[in-house]
């Protein structure tokens, strides 16, 4: 039993090694910007996880985002009902487009697992936020560039040979063995 909890130690160790107090603090300050809270945007790992282990500001922030996004924001403290904030928070990401892969499981932050992933969340989160009128944090996202083309323009295009298909200056693949033959 020891061993197993050794082995969780080192795992979350090395997950956690990825944390940036540098981005953390960022995150801390555009919530803020947008809700008002928290008092304390240090990007210390130990001071991350305290502001939003509950979820009460990530739901927050979503709802300033978009209005009524959560319906019911829970104060309480106790655990259920603390990870069903932190979930009601990442299906509102989802939604506004945060992708599945820059999201977190509630049990990361719950139980402080991997902050990192939380970080990326919120980096996310903050490139959409111009989409609602709100400040946004981190790069900007590319914008689409949709290309309309004629059927004519299609058809002009099937009779162009590409420099991409490259060549081959006359070579074939006739003759060549790999390898031994196989003796029966």
């Amino acid at each position: 039993r020891g061993l197993i909890y050794w082995e969780r130690i080192f795992f979350c160790t090395q997950i956690n090694s990825k944390y940036s107090d540098e981005l953390a603090s960022e995150c801390l300050e555009w919530i803020k910007e947008i809700t008002g809270e928290p008092a304390s945007t240090s990007g210390d790992m130990e001071n991350f996880y305290e502001v939003l282990k509950d979820g009460v500001l990530l739901c927050k922030l979503v709802n300033c985002l978009q209005p009524g996004s959560v319906k019911k924001v829970n104060e309480s403290k106790m655990a259920f009902k603390c990870m069903e904030n932190i979930t009601s928070f990442l299906e509102v990401a989802k939604n506004m487009g945060v992708p599945a892969q820059e999201t977190f499981q509630s049990v990361d932050l719950w139980e402080r697992q991997n902050l990192n992933s939380v970080v990326i969340c919120l980096q996310s989160l903050g490139r959409k936020a111009h989409n609602y009128g709100k400040p946004s944090i981190g790069p900007k996202e590319a914008d689409k560039n949709v290309r309309h083309f004629s059927e004519e323009q299609l058809r002009a295009g099937q009779n162009v040979i590409s420099l991409q298909y490259g060549s081959n200056k006359g070579a074939t693949q006739s003759g060549i063995n790999f390898g031994n033959t196989r003796h029966m």
